[in-house]
Formats: structure tokens, sequence, C-alpha cells
């Protein structure tokens, strides 16, 4: 299953360890002049990190602009704009996904010009960059989506049936500059958010790992990622400030991010994208909810159709890695998920919104998505209505 010839994308350089973040002011005053003027996207309340930003700023002179929701494509113009008429040499993102995936696409679109809407996929036209970059700093303050290692940004936009869908700004060329990963950032997070966030992040080393696209540099780092999440989120939801789990969910969150850019991810994420784009709920809160129920069918179908397929393999380990009980069988990562989503207070999909007469409408984006193209088997529509149909 796991492919034998692989290439490895990943950031320029990352730096990961406690109280690290101190050192971002060093940092980009290694990747810029002193005065040269840089653009902070930020969480909702950039006071959080009020220190730290006044010490950059004594070097650079700096534009904050916060995101408080999932970035579109009209955020990210305004952005741009934003950061061009601060004539910015460098971007940072300080927050959570949305300001990391806000910041990437703020520094890719600043140096190439035209449409912003013409270089998206799906509800563009997939131009590619012919520009570098400004370059970027990802500093995550939550452990989930691992945008600090991907080489796309995330953004919802209006499709031409007037619909919103989540579609990628994608390019070689967006990977950071800088991964500056802080365990201790994310110590001030719910955990509503530590649930969420945390639950993407399995996820983001679950389907790497029994995804076709599987290659031996992202089964090394799922295979840590995926023990070490399934033993550590649990303990950190109830004890958010045990700075061990924080560090092993940041470590979770930056392998998915490498596992998903160099892997493929699979039908949780196929349905993500139309799901996010349709209602206002947190992409890990969404992946969180499907994630048994999207077990349950890739196992149902691959012992249906392709019994020998090693993907089930894969299943079985990954049922003995995160159940940590040597004899446990593939269905077992089904209850696993059942037990943890139920603990961690994960909503249904129905308590977000999604109701039976949209379920038609997601199934058939799902299908089309990218991320589809990494599930471990073809699912027939049937399934992917069940799925839906289960995870209300």
């Amino acid at each position: 299953m796991t492919s034998s010839s692989f290439e490895i994308l990943a950031p320029r350089r990352i730096v990961f360890g406690r109280g690290l973040a101190s050192a971002l002011p060093s940092h980009v005053g290694a990747l810029v002049p002193s005065g040269a003027p840089v653009f902070v996207v930020t969480g909702r309340d950039p006071s959080r990190h009020r220190a730290l930003l006044d010490v950059l700023g004594r070097a650079h002179p700096l534009a904050l602009h916060t995101i408080a929701h999932e970035p579109s494509l009209e955020d990210a113009i305004e952005a741009t704009r934003l950061a061009r008429a601060h004539r910015a040499s460098l971007v940072v993102g300080l927050g959570g996904g949305s300001a990391l995936d806000l910041a990437k696409a703020v520094a890719a679109l600043a140096t190439n010009p035209g449409d912003p809407l013409d270089y998206l996929e799906v509800v563009g036209r997939g131009t590619p960059l012919t520009h570098e970059p400004l370059p970027f700093v990802a500093v995550p303050t939550t452990a989930g989506t691992g945008a600090e290692a991907t080489k796309n940004a995330v953004l919802s936009a209006l499709a031409s049936d007037g619909r919103r869908v989540k579609v990628s700004l994608r390019s070689d060329r967006m990977l950071p500059t800088l991964a500056l990963i802080d365990p201790c950032l994310a110590l001030t997070a719910p955990r509503e958010v530590t649930a969420a966030t945390g639950l993407d992040a399995l996820v983001q080393v679950i389907e790497p790992f029994v995804s076709h696209a599987a290659t031996p540099f992202t089964d090394a780092l799922c295979r840590d990622a995926i023990s070490r999440g399934a033993r550590a989120l649990p303990h950190l939801c109830a004890h958010l400030d045990d700075l061990d789990a924080r560090t092993d969910m940041a470590l979770v969150s930056l392998y998915g991010g490498l596992a998903l850019a160099n892997a493929k991810l699979g039908a949780v994420h196929g349905f993500a994208g139309p799901l996010g784009g349709l209602f206002a709920a947190p992409h890990g809160t969404i992946c969180a909810s499907l994630l048994p129920h999207v077990l349950e069918a890739n196992l149902h179908a691959l012992r249906a159709r392709t019994p020998s397929s090693p993907a089930l393999a894969r299943y079985t380990e990954l049922a003995r890695s995160v159940t940590a009980t040597p004899d446990a069988v593939a269905e077992d990562a089904i209850g696993w998920a059942h037990t943890l989503t139920r603990t961690l207070d994960i909503p249904t999909l129905g308590a977000i919104g999604v109701r039976t007469d949209d379920l038609e409408l997601v199934a058939s984006q799902a299908a089309r998505s990218s991320s589809m193209k990494g599930n471990p088997i073809v699912l027939t529509d049937a399934e992917l209505r069940a799925i839906l149909e289960r995870a209300l």
C-alpha cells in the first residue's frame, strides 16, 4: 500500500519547542532588514500576544489584521489590499488555522497580480502562482489544522450556482518560510477548541495513514502521531494546563500538516469542505463528528468489495494503536472514535444545522472533492449519504 517513490514537501525551516515563540523577532530579523514593514494576521484577540508583538514592533512597523472566523476569498482580498498598502516585506500568521490560512493567502496574493479568484481551485481557474510569495512565518496557537506545514490556504468562496464552498489556494511556493511552533501558546485555548482542533489533528494523521498515497515518510510521522494523540487528547481535555499533553498535540498537528502535504486525506475531509462552506461550524468540529462514521463506512466497503486490500491491515494497526490493545481488530477503531467524540462532547451534524434536505447536495459535492481522492476505497453515492445520515 505504501509507495516506494516519494518526495518531501515541508516548510523551509521548522522550529519546535516550549517558550521558543519569544524568538519570533529575531527570526523575522533574519529574514528581512530592520525597519522592513511586517503584516501580522492574528485571531480575534491580538492582546493575548501583546508582549511578543511589542518586541517585534520595535524593529519593524507592524500592521495588525484580525480574523474571527474561517476566512473567505473576500477576507483574503481585503487583507491583501491592506498588506500592499503597508508595503509589507513579510507576513506573520499568529493564531489558529484561520489566521494561518489567511496569512498564507496574503503572502501569496500580495506578490501575484490579477484577480485572486483566478488562482483558486474549483471556483477559479487554478492558475499557478508566477511570483514567489512574501516570506511567511507561521506561528500556530492551537494544535489542529497543521497549516504551519502545508502548501495551501483554505478559503470559502461563492460558486457559480451562488452557494458558498470551501476551496484552496494551493502552490508549492506557499509552504511557510518558517514554522515556529511553541506549545505554550496553546495553553489558553478553551476545552471546546482544544477538543475540536485536537480531533482534527488526529484525523489528519489517520487519513494519510490509510490513504493509498501513503509513503514511508508519512507512515513514520503518522504512526508516532496516532498513538501520541490518542493518548494525549482525552487527558488534555481533562487537564487543560498539562504542558506535556499540549506538546504532544502540537507535534500531532505538525505531523498531520506534513503528512497531508505529502500524502492525501480522505472522506472526512471530502465532506468537511462542502459542509464548512454551507454551515457556520468550525472545521475541527465537522471533522470530529464525521470520523467514526467514515471509519465504519470505509471498513464495511473494503471488506465487501476488496477483502484482500492492504488498507484493512492499516485499519487493524490503527485500532491497536488508538486502543493500546495488541489484539484489537480493525472495527475497534470505530468504537474508540465513538467513545472519544462522546467524551469530548463533539456535537452531531444535526446540532450544527445540517438537515436531511441538505444531504444530497453535500454528498454530491463531497464525491467531487480533491480530498475524497485519497480515500482508501471509492465510496458509492449511497454510502456517502449513509455516512451523513448516521452523523446527523
